[in-house]
């Protein structure tokens, strides 16, 4: 598995703007989902959603590299298929069915256990690669982590822990959240597919699973395939779920992960629940010292991993140049007699 995919400092700046805007934009998912969920299940709302964005995902590979780029032969296509299962599938099925079971506090609830997928990351790379990610990393985490806690708990973090009627719906999402981190590394095993190709293919393949599913579903009487009506209610959530937190959101994503790795990327999903929180708030309640508080604990995580990893990078080109450097020299000058 690769671990990185551009050289050192190139393109950092920018994929750390595009997992910027791509955690902007889930962030404001949540709140989305809130009132579609109140009219669909999670199941049907996820397969109209990457079915809409699959679709624009193909157009856009086929404009950007041609119909060659749609070819797996030769490829690891179950593995991408894997993939696409676990991140579309997956993370759809399950964080949305959580966020349902936690009812009115659902939004905020499965928002802040999106800041698990930075420490499930780690873990998640540590078991693939076998090399521990280095001591900062899991300190940067999980300051982020009580950052965005404390902004959703307003400082009372025994509230969550005083909550167990939200246990099994909390379980369910951070397994969601689990398939999501699987996802964005399993890019790595595809280093020479673009974005554009590793988010479409894996888009089209996972949406098989998640068409078998909701035909089993329906099958069993469990879910029913929604009125004309129900369409008609969820349409600016789904235009906004499919366009703006799929297509957008998910391309971003990615593109900010080949440039910067996963394991510095799913650090940025600490910005979901402070969008979610943010946007919640807008109704006029303003936010207390404590959360303030917070909010700027997770900035500064944020901040001062994104210094750490650029000075690494830095000391990286520098030690590569210099071997480099006197790999010339030695080539220059006369041997020893």
């Amino acid at each position: 598995m690769s671990t990185s995919t551009t050289p050192a400092g190139k393109g950092y700046g920018a994929g750390v703007l595009f997992c910027l805007i791509a955690t902007v934009a889930w962030g404001a998912m949540f709140p989305v989902m809130t009132h579609a969920l109140k009219v669909i299940d999670p199941f049907t709302f996820t397969a109209m959603r990457y079915g809409l964005a699959g679709i624009v995902f193909v157009l856009f590979l086929l404009f950007r590299e041609g119909p060659k780029a749609l070819s797996l032969k030769g490829e690891r296509w179950g593995l991408a298929w894997l993939c696409g299962t676990a991140g579309f599938a997956g993370f759809g099925f399950l964080v949305f069915l959580g966020q349902q079971m936690a009812g009115p506090e659902g939004a905020l609830s499965a928002s802040i256990m999106m800041a698990t997928m930075p420490l499930l990351g780690l873990l998640v790379g540590w078991g693939l690669t076998g090399k521990r990610p280095p001591a900062v990393s899991f300190a940067f985490i999980l300051m982020s982590f009580l950052g965005a806690a404390v902004v959703l708990t307003n400082g009372n973090l025994m509230s969550v822990i005083n909550a167990p009627q939200n246990y099994s719906a909390d379980l369910i999402i951070i397994f969601g959240a689990f398939c999501w981190v699987f996802y964005t590394i399993g890019a790595t095993f595809f280093p020479h597919w673009s974005p554009y190709r590793y988010t479409a293919i894996t888009t089209v393949l996972g949406m098989t699973s998640v068409l078998a599913v909701n035909f089993v579903l329906i099958a069993a009487g469990i879910i029913s395939i929604p009125s004309a009506a129900t369409v008609t209610t969820i349409a600016p959530h789904l235009a906004y779920m499919a366009l703006v937190a799929g297509f957008v959101a998910v391309l971003c994503w990615n593109i900010g992960n080949k440039r910067i790795t996963p394991m510095n990327g799913v650090l940025f999903m600490d910005v979901v629940p402070l969008t979610a929180f943010i946007l919640s708030s807008l109704t006029g309640v303003l936010p207390s010292s404590m959360q303030i508080l917070g909010a700027a604990i997770t900035a500064s995580a944020l901040i001062l991993n994104n210094l750490t990893q650029r000075a690494r990078l830095a000391r990286q080109a520098s030690s590569a140049a210099a071997v480099k450097a006197g790999a010339g020299v030695g080539k220059v000058l006369p041997k020893a007699a």
